[in-house]
């Protein structure tokens, strides 16, 4: 009997042994593996740091990058849009189509071209609506819209209109910059609001944007403008690398005028060669599928040529 149970012993503590060989190699191998996989990893891919311009402005203000928290704060942007790939290249090739709308009513109202990096770091150069209910490219709430002369109403929302909206944004920036005699406030107010941002001067008794503790939104604010400014002014500095034929070329479009009600702008688009969802995309500021326009009043609807929907006739 004892004889029987010291062979059992011997064959339980052989199997433990074989097992734990098995673990070893086993283990072995995966170290192996792990220790081959990372330095393949390490071998073909990288993260770098982004280098700063040594010098840089917003509407021709000088930002003081010599702060160390002016720095880190212009960096942590340019790191985020220049790793969030995606986000920014679609920035890049929107504006190609938009910004030659944008920067022509600028002109017209005399304020500074940096202006057209606020439409992209409020709505990314789309007509989206915030939780607040800010709509369109320059994120107006409502009553702000009115103030500054677009129509809202259940049928029309000149917020979703991209000539009108940035125009009523000039008439904004104008009287602002009129109140701050600076740029960079002036946009500032535009994220804050002008009694947020002049209550922060009134308690801690500072003018200047870079030396103003604000809410973390506004606080970003300015540098993310500055970011997508400096990469949007040369993205192939920043690793963004495409074709003209890649971006998003502009539609030439005629003027339709309009001063009577309209029924059905399905049927309306029909007389022009386009469906219903053409002329949307061109004119959403149309906000329903009809217009009373009781007033007789006048209104310009876009109309592509009828060959614009075909990119390809574009692309060389």
């Amino acid at each position: 009997m004892n004889q029987l149970k010291s062979i059992w012993i011997f064959k339980f503590f052989s199997l433990i042994l074989v097992l734990a060989i098995f673990l070893l190699a086993f283990t072995s191998d995966i170290f192996s593996d792990n220790e081959n996989y990372q330095k393949e990893f390490n071998d073909n891919y990288s993260i770098f740091a982004v280098p700063l311009p040594e010098d840089l402005n917003f509407a021709n203000e000088k930002v003081p990058l010599s702060n160390f928290d002016t720095y880190e704060s212009y960096d942590r942007e340019l790191l985020i849009n220049t790793y969030w790939q995606s986000q920014t290249l679609i920035f890049i090739k929107k504006s190609y189509r938009y910004f030659p709308i944008i920067e022509p009513i600028l002109k017209k109202y005399n304020v500074p071209v940096d202006f057209k990096y606020l439409a992209i770091a409020e709505s990314g150069l789309s007509n989206v609506v915030s939780p607040a209910g800010a709509v369109g490219f320059w994120q107006f709430l409502k009553g702000t819209g009115k103030e500054y002369g677009l129509e809202i109403n259940e049928e029309i929302d000149e917020r979703y209109h991209i000539e009108k909206s940035t125009e009523a944004a000039c008439k904004y920036f104008l009287k602002m910059y009129e109140y701050y005699q600076n740029w960079t406030l002036v946009a500032a107010s535009y994220n804050n609001g002008k009694s947020g941002l002049d209550k922060q001067i009134k308690i801690q008794k500072q003018n200047n944007y870079y030396d103003l503790l604000l809410n973390e939104e506004t606080a970003r604010y300015i540098f993310r403008i500055l970011a997508i400014k400096t990469i949007l002014n040369k993205p192939d500095k920043y690793g963004f690398h495409f074709r003209s034929s890649d971006l998003y070329q502009p539609i030439e479009t005629y003027l339709v005028e309009v001063n009577a009600s309209v029924n059905d702008f399905a049927d309306f688009a029909k007389k022009y060669d386009i469906n219903y969802k053409v002329l949307k995309y061109f004119n959403p500021w149309l906000r329903k599928n009809y217009l009373t326009n009781h007033k007789k009043n006048k209104y310009f609807i876009k109309i592509p040529y009828k060959f614009e929907r075909d990119f390809t006739s574009k692309v060389e």
